[in-house]
């Protein structure tokens, strides 16, 4: 894919939408899956921090680094809540591989869509692992720009075949149901949350608003249900009851970021949470029980958009969909920089 060390491919969201398209959005998901289970089981090779975040009254915009030795990877993205009453995306990112040997960047792409492919392909994941054997119909609470590739990744992982909807804005609710017409998917709206989960065996929740709220109550939540908590990703947002994780089996990607972040932020420090990864490798156990209530507390790691990106860089082999950045200088003596600079004015005269 790269032709050499000078130029970077760069995958812009036309090219992006055209390889999914190409590949197919569920087959997508699912191979980003497999690429985050995959990464899950080496996690002790990662580097691993919170993200690093700026938050300000209108929303917050964060850096989301890490490196497993060999390539690093890290990941812009903002979370606007406000920019869609202004016509704007409420996420938008970017993000980028590097050689970890030379330091040079070897991949460059948008990752607003890739993020949302992420995202789903990590609900599916925990949803695989923690989730009854016979879930097939899902709850989904939010129904917003996530919402759809939330419902294909799931019905494509794990049998998912209904998905019943509900939104605070009907809108909302009719463009989720439009888009997923011909899925193959069971789709119901619903008028309520209460109503949306009943018969429900899992339940995923993606809002947006930055503020503490309760989606969940804890007498909407029975025995049984598993819970994606995706839409909670900073500190002063929350989806779920504090009842309801009292109640719940609690799993995260890292603690050291969820608990800043994530609905455990409601809890003490040290409210013991099991950590996804160490159920992919077997080493603690997931689902007790079919009465148990799971929750997966999802705000999005680093590891998984190194994932994604790696996934990327996998599909564009064979592929035209991606352009060839010049981003790294290239003098004929490295110590030269500033006598490219002079010789090039000389090119330009």
């Amino acid at each position: 894919m790269q032709k050499d060390l000078n130029t970077v491919p760069f995958v812009s969201v036309e090219n992006m939408m055209r390889l999914v398209l190409d590949i197919g959005i569920e087959t997508c998901i699912a191979q980003i899956a497999e690429c985050i289970e995959d990464d899950f089981r080496r996690w002790p090779q990662f580097d691993k921090t919170p993200r690093v975040a700026s938050h300000s009254r209108e929303g917050v915009i964060e850096l989301m680094p890490t490196s497993d030795g060999i390539d690093y990877g890290f990941k812009y993205v903002n979370g606007h809540p406000k920019n869609m009453k202004e016509g704007l995306q409420t996420v938008t990112a970017f993000g980028l591989l590097a050689s970890v040997d030379t330091g040079y960047p070897v991949l460059l792409s948008e990752m607003t869509i890739l993020t949302a492919l992420r995202t789903a392909a990590t609900s599916a994941v925990a949803t695989k692992y923690l989730a009854r054997k016979d879930a097939r119909t899902l709850a989904l609470i939010g129904n917003g720009a996530q919402s759809e590739f939330q419902a294909l990744g799931l019905k494509r992982i794990c049998g998912i075949d209904t998905v019943r909807l509900y939104d605070i804005d009907p809108a909302a609710t009719r463009k989720c149901v439009e888009n997923l017409a011909g899925s193959g998917l069971t789709v119901v709206s619903c008028r309520s949350p209460e109503e949306a989960i009943q018969g429900a065996d899992v339940v995923t929740t993606c809002t947006a608003d930055k503020q503490y709220a309760t989606i969940l109550t804890d007498n909407m939540v029975g025995a049984g249900l598993h819970i994606n908590g995706i839409g909670g990703d900073c500190p002063g947002k929350t989806e779920i009851h504090r009842d309801i994780l009292l109640r719940s089996d609690i799993f995260v990607e890292y603690p050291e970021q969820t608990r800043i972040e994530g609905d455990i932020q409601q809890l003490d420090d040290d409210y013991p949470v099991k950590e996804l990864w160490q159920v992919i490798t077997g080493a603690v156990e997931g689902r007790k029980d079919d009465r148990a209530i799971t929750l997966f507390d999802g705000v999005g790691f680093a590891i998984e958009d190194f994932s994604a990106l790696r996934w990327l860089r996998s599909a564009l082999i064979g592929s035209t969909r991606f352009t060839q950045l010049d981003m790294i200088a290239d003098p004929d003596d490295p110590r030269d920089l500033f006598g490219m600079v002079q010789r090039e004015k000389e090119r330009m005269a």
